[in-house]
Parts: structure tokens; sequence; C-alpha cells
């Protein structure tokens, strides 16, 4: 009886480590301090990039002059290169080419790539001016086309359009359901195709370096792969067979263990 008292003591200390060590892999940024505040550096836009589908708008106080600027946003789609929607229909805005330049009404062409929407607008607006066609143009620009994908070990994989342009790599893990038990924190990669560059890094969710990184925010088309940790890996190398033979094993191992728990009990109290 005290055999068992001590097997069952040591395999209660096992479990508890190794719940322990099990929480603290899965936690996220572990290290800040809570109740504590950090200056963000990254920036959530990385400038107009080719593939880009712009919105366009131009305001003024006298709306009848802006007519020859938003005629082609507002009613006529993009010929070359047209967006389509899941509904099959026509999605109008400017798609910057491969040059990265636009075609825009009554300005022809402008040269867009890499630069913000602040810039662009700030760009058309002295454009109008220059050419005599409005005193007091206000020009917005917005992206209709922000996607990423995340990939790996998270509950839904895949392609998330988002409205807007600011997308932090923790709200869009969020909306594909978190990582799963087996993804790993510590090295999640991103990759991200920018100005004719690809590059490939890793971010630490665990870590509050994390807030630091330019990764933090996503950017347009930037992938996202959580990678497995080891027990997943080794799990995938085995023959499946061999997985369903070991849980049957265990499974029969853990009855005989209550059989012979509650007989030792009834041993234990008919004396």
């Amino acid at each position: 009886m005290k055999l068992f008292k001590l097997l069952f003591a040591v395999a209660a200390v096992t479990m508890l480590f190794s719940g322990c060590k099990n929480t603290e892999e899965i936690a996220y940024i572990k290290d800040a301090q809570r109740d504590s505040a950090f200056t963000l550096k990254g920036q959530f836009s990385g400038g107009i990039q080719a593939n880009d589908l712009l919105s366009i708008y131009v305001e003024s106080e006298t709306p009848e002059a802006t007519i020859q600027f938003n005629q082609e946003t507002n009613k006529i789609a993009v010929m070359n290169g047209a967006v389509m929607n899941p509904g099959n229909s026509v999605v109008s805005g400017y798609l910057v080419n491969h040059d990265g330049d636009i075609i825009f009404p009554v300005l022809g062409k402008i040269h867009v790539l890499g630069l913000t929407h602040n810039e662009l607008a700030s760009l058309i607006e002295k454009l109008i001016i220059k050419e005599g066609h409005i005193t007091d143009p206000v020009v917005t620009v917005k992206l209709m086309n922000f996607k990423v994908c995340v990939l790996g070990d998270v509950a839904r994989p895949g392609q998330l359009v988002v409205a807007g342009e600011r997308l932090t790599i923790f709200e869009a893990l969020s909306m594909v359901g978190d990582l799963t038990i087996y993804g790993q924190r510590h090295n999640v990669t991103i990759i991200r195709e920018e100005n004719g560059l690809r590059t490939i890094s890793e971010v630490d969710l665990s870590s509050k370096s994390i807030f630091d990184s330019p990764y933090y925010y996503l950017h347009q088309n930037d992938v996202v792969y959580v990678e497995p940790n080891m027990r997943k890996k080794k799990n995938a190398e085995r023959d499946p067979m061999t997985l369903s033979y070991i849980s049957s094993a265990v499974s029969i191992v853990s009855v005989l263990s209550s059989v012979f728990y509650y007989y030792i009990l009834s041993r234990y109290y008919m004396r």
C-alpha cells in the first residue's frame, strides 16, 4: 500500500510540473510588466505597392468642379486588371500596375509606388492646383483590398481581407481562431514583399519585444506562418497506425490501473 501511495504521489507531482511547462509555453508576452506603457515603433503602412486597389475621392467647396475627377472612381470600373468581388461584379477603384502607376482622370499617369496614402493625396492636390482645375481640393486615398494570409498551426488558416489598413499580428491571429495548442509562440514566421524585396523574419509572441518589431503591424500581402512544436512534428513522423496502437495501449493500461486501484482499496477497507 505504501508503494502504491508513493507511485501515486510521484505521478501527481510529474503531472503538476508538466502542466506548468505547457502553460508557460502557450503564454503571450509573458515578460511584459502589467499596468505598463510602451511606445509603438512600428508603422502599419509600408507604402503603396503594385496590385493595390485604391479609392481616391476629391472634394471641394465647389462640388461641380470635382465631378471630372470623381466620375471614374464612382462609376467606371478599372479596365486593366479589373478586380472581381465574390458576386462577380467589377469593383471600381484605381489598380496600381506592375510599374507602380495609376491613370487618374484629367491628370493622367501618376507614379504612386512607395508613397503613403497621405503623400499621394497631397501630390494629387498639388497637381490639381498647379494645373488650375481647383483652388481648394481635398483628396482622400484609401486601400480597398488589404489582405494577409495566416497559415500553419492555427484554428482556421486562410486569407484575411480587412477593411482599412491597420492590423496587428494579434488581431490577425484572433481572426483565425488563435494558435492551436501545438503552435509555437516563440518563432512565428512573417514573409513580407515590398518594393521588390522579399523578407523572411521571425517574431516571438511570448515576449514584449513584439511591440518593437516592424512586423507587429502587418502590411499588405504579408504571410504569417505558425510552425508546429516538436511534439507534433514527432507525431507526424510516426506511422498513424502506431499512434493508434499506442493510444489503445494507454487506454488499456489506464483501465487496468483503475481496476487495480479499486482492488487495493477494497482489500484495505475489508481488513
